[in-house]
């Protein structure tokens, strides 16, 4: 890994959902992956590690994904990040699906992105994937200078996210991840929602679903 990504982990929420904190070395500035609940714990990292928090990625709207932003949001006020083509599944608590399993909630993004754009967060210039089929406006967040993918619920390790949440589409979601692995470097290191890291070459090996 390259030397000015320093990459934390951190497995919260009741769906064990992989929580990322990206903190630039030089700076200490830091964008966080997928604040899936419990903002308290998650601000205590933040400080914990000495990072200056500038970004908020979200790889899809679902509630284990989701459930601290609008804390985290007020709290240290910092951007949120997501797909154009999922700003309908944040703002709707039944499309997000958190009132089955707890209180609904909605999330509102300030920063809409496309499919391609490039645009940066604590110094790393960062391009994203449209990779619907987990949901509608499902993303993968690319830095190329770190050889690195934040995969959400598109790709796991030896594995592909479910379809049959509301926007899900199974022919969409084997599509976006023939994409995404025929798009990227075989080394490039893969960070999912869930379980395990992984590698580009790993899942074009192993991965029955592709």
């Amino acid at each position: 890994m390259v030397e000015k990504l320093q990459l934390e982990r951190k497995v919260i929420g009741m769906v064990s959902t992989n929580v990322y904190l990206a903190v630039n070395r030089q700076t200490r500035e830091a964008f966080l992956v997928d604040p899936a609940d419990n903002a308290g714990l998650i601000e205590d990292w933040v400080r914990e590690k000495q990072a200056d928090l500038k970004a908020i990625l979200l790889t899809h709207g679902h509630f284990d994904h989701t459930g601290a932003v609008m804390q985290l949001k007020a709290d240290l006020q910092v951007p949120i990040y997501a797909m154009q083509a999922e700003r309908a599944l944040l703002e709707d608590a039944q499309l997000n699906v958190s009132g089955r399993w707890g209180t609904a909630f909605t999330v509102k993004a300030d920063r809409f992105l496309t499919d391609g754009a490039t645009f940066s967060a604590a110094g790393f210039d960062i391009t994203v994937f449209h990779t619907p089929g987990h949901t509608r406006g499902g993303a993968c967040y690319y830095i190329a200078s770190e050889n690195v993918l934040f995969s959400g619920d598109t790709i796991f390790c030896e594995s592909v996210g479910r379809t049959d949440l509301p926007t899900g589409n199974s022919q969409e979601l084997m599509r976006s991840v023939r994409n995404i692995l025929a798009s990227l470097p075989e080394d490039t290191a893969i960070y999912p929602g869930h379980d395990e890291e992984t590698t580009v070459s790993h899942e074009k090996r192993y991965n029955p679903y592709i």
